[in-house]
């Protein structure tokens, strides 16, 4: 029987993809794409992403000697082709399943993924380090950073892209813009701009010219400006020159006959060089072209039909409950301010941000800028809630000290994905919330067990005069039904949900329901604690007077987490109850599905009754 992909089937590795001829990679393109989106389907993943940077993947391998020559992505979720190509196909049938292929780059997983990834932004930084280790060790090898423009938007891009043009390293930039409004039409012209000014004739010109003129710095000045004023009437205007970067393009980044040379020529350069290529989102699936944000995360779907409008479980998911919270707050009052860095989808703000435009604030992906910013609304009297998933928090946590704590503003953090997230793995869990925030004097911490007590800490959160921090799960909740008001919730006070002997299960958001099941099997109390900070001291005293073991109970690092602040108030109260603290293990929890990574972590109803039984034997 033929095989439906007989070119990509016989390249295994980018030492053979450039054994091909050059007339065969634009079908080993065709093949590839089509490959993705049959694997994907099967799978779920990323996909818009995926399929805009094939051609750009097959010249990059082409033309350079991965991985002697260093390849960093940026984000990772463009990566497929890349893995693909780099000895993965088969994996690919596996992809961010247990034990499987990873969604993102990682440096366990294969030699050609030199730098770990999953957070945006951090690639021109990694890339530039890679470049002065090769300089300082005296070696040729080629360093290539591939950043989208939505990542070009975070400070630690242009923070490395400052300090790559003073340190004049061998480094090439390629800049992936799918939806930046500066790009211009990408035709024959710029096809040849682009090779033109990435050939080492015109460069050897460039830097002889300015050899010959820095004796003269009137005329070296003279020249500088002349070539920028040439530059700008052929090809867009830049920043990218004034942080010391030669900038080529852009150039259409599906188009091999025009990618292959340029890439050529600029392998050749020496200092810091910048590619602006232009792509398309789901390039080559029309559907994913229509609607690339449907087709950016997507779970299995039929490749032939696209994504089917779903019944669903018929519950709501946290994120929509917030989201839906939002809308509620903001019209009962008008001071609320929504800001996302860059998630509308994700954290559920679409509706918002359609209800209330003028009080929508996407800041593109730049967390630390989010936080700074809302603190500076709250100085003036304005309500900010930053909707951020908690592994992205991490990336602004001195803010969160430095700019809101400290100065004991009302900014509200809607702090989604806390705890596993399945297949996205260990870049995405937010495994640490719960231990860097209840560290932070005046911040109050909660952490909701089902969808109306979620909605309810939403409000009180909001309407506290302080710091506030809501963590809730990816997912859907038990399926508890939502009060249509905006109750709150007296801050600082758990409560008992079931009442047993001799051992209390103290469960802080949604693993309270296994809490409850192990509670059943073993006769035990149960509270749900609710509040991490302030936590309810005169209920740990409570229980810990009335039971032999207390047990704590978060799907947090067991390490610093909510176990840790019931330890704390045993000590500080001088009580002497044994505590056994169950949560997530110390180590990096990767890629599977959420349910069967609980269960074998210890966190389901079983793997609880199991420990407690242990620690007593």
């Amino acid at each position: 029987m033929p095989t439906a992909f007989p070119l990509l089937e016989s390249v295994n590795s980018p030492a053979e993809l450039r054994q091909l001829a050059r007339e065969d990679l634009s079908r080993l393109a065709d093949e590839l794409r089509a490959f993705l989106v049959e694997s994907v389907a099967k799978t779920g993943g990323h996909l818009s992403s995926n399929l805009g940077t094939v051609e750009l993947t097959v010249a990059l391998h082409y033309v350079f000697d991965t991985p002697e020559d260093r390849l960093v992505w940026d984000v990772g979720h463009q990566t497929y082709a890349h893995k693909v190509l780099t000895g993965r196909r088969a994996g690919m049938a596996r992809l961010r399943m247990k034990d499987g292929v990873s969604g993102f780059p990682r440096r366990c997983e294969s030699s050609y993924d030199t730098f770990g990834v999953g957070h945006s932004s951090t690639s021109i930084s990694a890339a530039l380090g890679m470049a002065v280790a090769a300089r300082a060790k005296g070696e040729e090898r080629r360093i290539v950073a591939v950043i989208g423009d939505g990542a070009m938007s975070a400070g630690q891009a242009f923070e490395a892209l400052n300090n790559a043009g003073v340190n004049d390293a061998n480094l090439l930039v390629i800049l992936n813009d799918n939806d930046m409004s500066i790009s211009q039409p990408v035709g024959a012209l710029n096809k040849y701009l682009a090779r033109l000014l990435s050939g080492r004739t015109f460069n050897a010109a460039r830097r002889a010219g300015e050899k010959v003129l820095s004796a003269t710095p009137t005329l070296l000045e003279l020249a500088k400006r002349a070539e920028e004023h040439v530059k700008g009437m052929i090809v867009p205007s830049t920043l990218f020159e004034e942080f010391g970067f030669n900038y080529i393009g852009p150039i259409d980044g599906h188009d091999l006959d025009s990618l292959i040379p340029t890439l050529q020529n600029l392998r050749q350069l020496k200092g810091p060089q910048f590619l602006h290529v232009v792509t398309k989102k789901g390039q080559g699936y029309k559907l994913a072209e229509a609607d690339p944000i449907l087709y950016h995360g997507v779970a299995k779907f039929d490749a032939a039909n696209g994504i089917a409008a779903g019944k669903g479980s018929g519950r709501l998911t946290y994120t929509q409950i917030f989201g839906d919270w939002l809308c509620d707050m903001a019209q009962a009052d008008d001071r609320l301010i929504g800001i996302t860095p860059a998630m509308r989808e994700g954290s559920g703000l679409v509706r918002f941000a359609e209800e209330f435009p003028d009080r929508y604030h996407d800041v593109g992906i730049a967390e630390q800028h989010a936080l700074t910013f809302a603190a500076g609304l709250a100085c003036e009297g304005m309500k900010p809630v930053v909707a951020i998933y908690s592994t992205f928090l991490q990336r602004a946590y001195d803010q969160l000290v430095h700019d809101i704590a400290l100065q004991n503003l009302p900014v509200m953090l809607a702090i989604d994905r806390g705890g596993l997230v399945g297949a996205d793995g260990a870049t995405h869990n937010g495994a640490f919330d719960l231990s860097f925030l209840a560290c932070i004097p005046n911040l109050v911490v909660m952490a909701p067990a089902d969808e109306n007590e979620c909605r309810q800490m939403l409000t009180t959160a909001y309407r506290l005069d302080a710091p506030t921090a809501v963590r809730y799960p990816r997912g859907t909740g038990p399926g508890v039904a939502l009060a249509a008001g905006l109750e709150t919730l007296p801050v600082g006070k758990g409560e008992v949900r079931r009442r047993g002997r001799g051992i209390a299960l103290l469960a802080f958001g949604t693993l309270l329901a296994p809490a409850l099941q192990a509670g059943e099997t073993l006769d035990a109390t149960v509270a749900n604690m609710r509040f991490v900070k302030p936590l309810d001291h005169e209920l740990v005293k409570e229980l810990a007077a009335a039971h032999a073991l207390l047990v704590s109970i978060e799907e947090n690092s067991v390490v610093g987490g909510a176990g840790a602040e019931i330890a704390r108030s045993l000590e500080v109260q001088g009580l002497k109850t044994p505590l056994l603290r169950l949560g997530l293990p110390d180590r990096f929890i990767d890629h599977g599905d959420q349910a069967q990574l609980l269960a074998e972590l210890g966190l389901d109803a079983n793997g609880i009754v199991a420990s407690i039984r242990n620690f007593h034997s």
